[in-house]
């Protein structure tokens, strides 16, 4: 199992590569960050481009592995955005993954105006957002037509420093999204189950996610793909478990949670007085652990 951060884009300059620089120096595997224009109780505080912090990340790091958890086509356009990556991609030295959502009708949605979408709707937009970005950055000269994207003539020269492109880390629940994440993902995203989270327990919790991982190999299956192949990355932070008390608490969860198929476990970064205002020295055990949760396998 591998051992991830996710660092929220709120820090100024100075604090920010403190904390880049820090998830490497704690071997972390991977640190992401989220990508919204404005998140829940951060609303009305500083709240910097995802894209451009990760930039940032890039150049105060060597070997800590980058990426968003999540982006959506809330606010970002295929062509726009594989531009973008295939440049990180470039500035990191091939060190970059991209963690896709569908997005909601939250905030993001509403500060360009997009109307409120159906599900539907919003799983047909998605699958439109992971299809033609998978075309964009395996393919040099792209023209599509879809409902809600489209390219003409769209370059993204010379692509990506990973080959064929970078990783995909698709962020499903649903029949529809688990079939995009099968045919397209390199790795797979839950945050558990919503339903658990306010009041069921523990058990409850992890049930919910063995179901999810059980959908996500069917749907590989029916993709005749390995459901090996691909990783299965779990969000902590909404979860009704309290594993981030302590390093011990956090070492039986993971465990668990390997055995139910989960390959990476990513903890949030401490930000004091938020609801991720974590002790720094649980996250430094918690860190610690990652030589140990290596070898868990599911």
């Amino acid at each position: 199992m591998r051992l991830s951060t996710v660092i929220l884009p709120v820090h100024a300059r100075a604090e920010a590569v403190a904390q880049w620089r820090r998830a490497e120096e704690l071997g972390f595997h991977a640190a992401y960050t989220y990508d919204h224009l404005s998140w829940r109780t951060f609303r009305d505080g500083p709240w910097y481009d995802a894209l451009l912090t990760l930039a940032q990340a890039a150049s105060v790091t060597e070997r800590l592995r980058l990426g968003t958890l999540v982006t959506t086509p809330n606010f970002r356009h295929p062509v726009t955005l594989a531009k973008d990556l295939m440049t990180l991609d470039d500035i990191s030295g091939g060190r970059i993954t991209i963690g896709l959502g569908a997005g909601t009708d939250g905030f993001d949605a509403a500060a360009v105006g997009i109307p409120p979408l159906s599900p539907r709707e919003r799983a047909d937009r998605f699958g439109e957002l992971v299809s033609q970005l998978d075309q964009l950055l395996t393919t040099s000269d792209v023209t599509v037509a879809g409902e809600y994207f489209s390219a003409v003539e769209a370059r993204t020269i010379p692509g990506c420093v990973q080959r064929p492109r970078i990783p995909f880390a698709v962020a499903a629940t649903g029949p529809r999204g688990l079939r995009l994440a099968a045919r397209f993902g390199q790795a797979w995203v839950t945050t558990g189950d919503p339903a658990t989270f306010e009041e069921g327990t523990a058990q409850q919790s992890r049930d919910a996610i063995a179901a999810q991982v059980g959908r996500l190999e069917a749907a590989c299956e029916a993709e005749n793909r390995d459901p090996a192949s691909i990783e299965r990355i779990l969000l902590t932070g909404f979860l009704p478990e309290r594993a981030l008390e302590s390093a011990d608490a956090f070492e039986e969860f993971a465990l668990a949670h390997a055995a139910l198929g989960i390959t990476e476990v990513v903890v949030p970064a401490p930000i004091p007085e938020t609801q991720f205002a974590l002790a720094d020295d649980v996250f430094e055990g918690i860190a610690a652990l990652a030589p140990a949760l290596a070898d868990a396998r599911p």
